[in-house]
């Protein structure tokens, strides 16, 4: 199999684009690099599809790895022939190898080993042959050990019943080893088995009960039932199990191993002294070694499957939380709620900055109303505070009715934010060594109102799996979960790109070629020489050698430096080449930033004639061009706003048919979440997202962030339980 022909099929790209990414790997370069500076040699191919391309590389290698380990052991036992090497050669899963092997692979002491050292391997053949005419006890006879024999008594043979059963643990085995069989077999549970749950006491109370006596097809049942089921299972309120078709299974087994002595397939005509013998060894063969492992894969399979569009789904939302729209230019006032403890104030300038930080007590016990007022209006006028951010945890609701009271006569606007892992970060190393002079609670009211003003900048900080717009993150294969869920802030981050001068560690050793210990170094260099003045300067960075520079220059911006382009997502090595663009076209490098757009709106003729005239590629021409438009442009700055407010809403105010506007909060298998203001969010069930059409997934319409109109259904306040609807 040629890695790159497969790759190409797999991806639908020319094998010349699979054979360029694979040689771009392989040079050590990134995928945020290769997507963005080397469209020229990958064909234009996107983040995702040579990310789905690198996990394949590497599959598809570690396939090739195994098929060449598994032909040497076959190879080294003598027993590779020209047909089985072929088959191993076109295996195209790792699953599909494992079964070629298994009837060579180093077995633990197995009954059908104990049969064979027994030497009843002949038996097992004669029976299998199906040619004897005389009953199957006669020729067992001959393999019962003599007394006088001089055998171990392990590996002697005392009855004929124990020859036979020998024998049929040999058959057994020899079937369950058949690559052929166990592949059909698992193409027939998968297609007509179910998965059945039930529960281990129908007495007992849980989340679970509606999987207490429950079955669905393998192939039909959706992820997040599979993972519920496997949750259920784990914290031992369900028994879980496989149905598979058996009588079809046996069936099928029966017609490939029993020989038809008579002349018509329909009407079959087996060997009457062997025919029993044989289906005992088949049934057995199955219900002892087959099914067991089979169950095990299908299941395996299953979560696997569930896990990766979990996953998915996760990942899409984390992308989009990460790339909402910055809110800049504004004072923010983070407001950490609580109860007993109090409400933690912290002020942040436009920057970012911690300007002051403060403790009120308005809420239960303590009811310090007035004196909290006090407190937050002073700090409003002192700071000229344009927001305050509400963190949506515990205390929330009663903070948001004291601040829509305190700033009802103020040009002041709140907004609710997310606080999932802020706690966390509050209390990790990361936030001491940032704010080595604040306490816990100060720190999270800090991130509160920084994750208002630059989203992607401050949640970096956070562990993706903490910020709760996943679902079932726990029951997941963490390795691979964080492995995706990294890949996420990997590509936002380059995809936004950093400010050199200002970009913290944290979110530093997410660009591409930027690793924890050189971001570390570029912050201490930063500290001892102030600030950089071009990105050249960045070679002069402790360990971030050529290879570094050349992965992630055009990802670091440097905002003040003298050549404009340094601010821009041009790279370096194409510096040359925009400054001979510019001044073909009556331009000079210091008018970036002030060239008439119209100047740069070329037709693809011109294109075809500037890209040959600069020796440039013609799709890096176009992406220069693209961002001499708008040198510096934030990606975010395309994504909705966050909705300001100033008034509260309450679940007791809403009423059926009410539409209100809200904000996608998580996206799930059946449904998205919308935060309307009231404290509880609102499922949008996916039967509701559009009229008249069906929708695959969720993400298929919305995404977390985005503004939405909603109209109410149904409101249970008791249970806290908001039913909303897209279709107005």
């Amino acid at each position: 199999m040629l890695i790159s022909e497969e790759l190409s099929k797999e991806l639908n790209i020319k094998k010349s684009q699979a054979e360029s990414v694979i040689r771009l790997i392989d040079e050590g370069n990134t995928i945020p690099f290769i997507a963005r500076y080397r469209k020229e040699a990958t064909g234009s191919l996107d983040d995702e599809v040579l990310r789905r391309f690198d996990e394949r590389l590497k599959y598809l290698r570690n396939l090739e790895d195994k098929k060449n380990t598994v032909l040497e052991s076959i190879s080294s036992q003598g027993k590779l022939t020209h047909e089985l090497e072929k088959s191993i050669a076109e295996a195209m899963t790792l699953v599909e190898v494992d079964d070629l092997y298994r009837p060579y692979k180093p077995k633990r002491r197995t009954r059908a080993t104990i049969a064979r050292e027994k030497g009843l391997e002949g038996l097992a053949d004669t029976i299998l042959a199906q040619e004897i005419e005389v009953p199957v006890e006669e020729v067992a006879m001959d393999y019962i050990t003599a007394e006088d024999d001089d055998i171990e008594d392990e590996k002697r043979v005392l009855s004929i019943e124990d020859a036979i059963e020998g024998a049929q643990d040999i058959i057994a085995e020899e079937i369950s080893d058949n690559a052929n069989f166990r592949s059909l077999i698992r193409e027939l549970s998968f297609e007509d088995g179910k998965l059945v749950s039930q529960a281990k006491d129908s007495q007992s109370e849980s989340v679970y009960d509606m999987y207490y006596d429950y079955s669905e097809d393998i192939s039909k049942i959706a992820s997040h039932r599979v993972l519920a089921i496997n949750r259920g299972e784990k914290e031992k309120f369900l028994k879980i199990k496989i149905s598979a078709p058996e009588e079809d299974i046996l069936s099928y087994l029966a017609r490939h191993v029993l020989i038809n002595k008579g002349s018509k397939p329909t009407q079959p005509v087996y060997n009457e002294y062997t025919e029993e013998v044989i289906r005992e060894a088949i049934a057995d063969s199955y219900k002892r070694l087959i099914a067991p492992a089979i169950e095990r894969e299908l299941r395996s399979q299953l979560m696997e499957e569930a896990e990766d569009k979990s996953i998915k789904v996760f990942s899409k939302n984390l992308e989009q939380l990460l790339m909402q729209a910055p809110i800049i230019n504004k004072v923010v006032l983070g407001w950490d709620p609580a109860f007993r403890t109090g409400c933690k104030l912290a002020v942040v300038d436009e920057y970012g900055k911690v300007l002051d930080t403060s403790l009120v007590f308005p809420t239960e016990p303590q009811n310090k109303i007035a004196e909290a007022r006090s407190v937050v209006r002073d700090l409003i006028f002192k700071y000229d505070i344009n927001l305050i951010a509400i963190g949506n945890g515990t205390a929330s609701r009663e903070s948001e009715q004291i601040v829509a009271d305190i700033i009802k006569d103020l040009d002041v606007q709140y907004v609710i934010v997310n606080e999932a892992g802020a706690s966390v970060y509050s209390a990790s190393k990361l936030a001491t060594e940032e704010f080595p002079d604040y306490n816990v609670g100060e720190r999270s009211a800090i991130s509160i109102a920084r994750r208002l003003q630059d989203p992607l900048a401050e949640l970096v900080k956070i562990d993706p799996k903490s910020i709760g717009v996943g679902q079932y993150q726990h029951d997941m294969n963490q390795k691979k979960l964080s492995e995706s869920l990294d890949h996420v802030v990997e590509k936002s981050v380059n995809e936004v790109g950093v400010d050199v001068n200002t970009a913290s560690v944290s979110l530093m050793e997410h660009v591409s070629g930027i690793s924890k210990s050189i971001a570390k170094n570029i912050v201490s260099y930063r500290e001892e020489n102030g600030r950089f003045s071009s990105r050249k300067e960045l070679l002069k960075v402790k360990k971030l050698g050529p290879k570094a520079y050349e992965q992630c220059a055009g990802f670091m911006k440097v905002s003040d430096s003298e050549n404009p382009l340094d601010n821009t997502t041009v790279h370096p090595e194409s510096y040359e080449a925009t400054e001979k663009l510019l001044k073909t076209l009556g331009y000079s490098i210091h008018d970036v930033g002030s060239i008439r757009e119209s100047d740069l709106d070329l037709s693809d003729a011109q294109y075809e004639e500037l890209s040959n005239k600069l020796e440039i590629g013609e799709i890096t021409l176009r992406d220069i061009v693209k961002e001499l438009k708008k040198p510096g442009r934030d990606p975010r700055e395309e994504m909705p706003q966050p909705i300001l407010r100033k008034d509260v809403l309450t679940m007791e105010d809403l009423e059926e048919g009410m539409v209100i506007s809200g904000t996608v909060r998580n996206v799930v298998d059946f449904g998205a979440f919308v935060d309307i203001g009231v404290h509880q969010d609102g499922l949008v069930h996916i039967s509701q997202l559009v009229e008249n059409r069906f929708v695959k997934h969720p993400l298929d319409i919305v995404s977390v962030g985005d503004i939405v109109d909603v109209k109410v259904l149904d409101v249970d306040v008791a249970r806290h339980r908001i039913q909303l609807s897209m279709i107005l």
